[in-house]
């Protein structure tokens, strides 16, 4: 019974080998372009051979079936009239901007939040293959990703943390989009706005925390300048001539500041 199943599951994986192949048809439909251009030689090398740029990878159909199922290129690559159809990925660095998008965060603040997303394509064969227009997909997709995960965060959440949220969206994008053969590099947060009403709410909280610490700063001074004064009149105390040659020096810093005339009725030695 085992190897009557195992027998049954050759055959299959046989026919299914056969039909993953361009058939006897194909072969002669192939045989036919192939033999067009060498008839039709030198004037159809125009026509079968592509340049393919650094940067660019072609993918080539032939009768519906991608080639050897990878990419070709750079360089020159050649395909056959009537048979083969080729499209271009360009490999290199995108970048999408993510437009506004309205969100009501968790503390129901709504806010309008933009960014952009670099990615690039590493797998040609995917990109052209799984999806119909993987910029467009990229795009949609990073919009909606934007708007599920800030909806998750309180409003001083996302004006703190941006770069955690930045991560986040980037590790989500990068694994929703690795079938379509895209490697998202850097997701950034560009612009958070907020109302208007809520600006006034923030910068009226910012004052008051700002008054508050003056008012604690100026206290503090306020003790330790008693504090001084007290161990100053301590030291006057233990030498009462030293307070009378203080008394001097004030008078001394007024008449530098202003010129005048200081009269004292009685002599200073009677005043102590």
């Amino acid at each position: 019974g085992m190897e009557r199943r195992d027998r049954r599951g050759s055959n299959f994986q046989r026919l299914a080998d056969k039909k993953e192949g361009i058939g006897a048809c194909g072969w002669i439909l192939v045989s036919l372009s192939f033999l067009f251009v060498l008839i039709t030689f030198p004037f159809s090398i125009w026509m079968c051979l592509k340049i393919v740029k650094e940067y660019e990878r072609a993918v080539v159909f032939r009768l519906g079936r991608i080639v050897s199922k990878r990419a070709r290129g750079p360089g020159l690559i050649m395909v056959l009239p009537c048979t083969d159809v080729f499209t271009r990925v360009d490999l290199r660095t995108v970048t999408c901007n993510i437009p506004l998008q309205e969100i009501l965060t968790k503390d129901s603040v709504t806010t309008q939040v933009d960014g952009v997303v670099y990615y690039k394509i590493h797998s040609a064969v995917c990109s052209v293959a799984n999806v119909t227009d993987v910029h467009l997909a990229t795009n949609l997709l990073a919009q909606t990703t934007l708007r599920n995960v800030l909806g998750t965060q309180s409003l001083s959440q996302i004006l703190s943390g941006r770069e955690e949220i930045a991560h986040s969206i980037q590790s989500i994008l990068d694994s929703a989009t690795g079938k379509w053969g895209i490697q998202v590099a850097r997701v950034e947060i560009k612009d958070v706005r907020i109302p208007m009403e809520m600006q006034r709410a923030m910068a009226a909280e910012a004052e008051a925390t700002r008054d508050a610490r003056a008012q604690i700063i100026a206290a503090e001074g306020e003790r330790n300048a008693a504090e001084a004064l007290k161990q100053a009149s301590m030291v006057l105390c233990e030498a009462p001539s030293a307070l009378q040659l203080r008394y001097l020096q004030t008078l001394t810093t007024l008449a530098t500041e202003k010129n005048s005339t200081i009269v004292f009725p009685l002599p200073m030695n009677m005043l102590y």
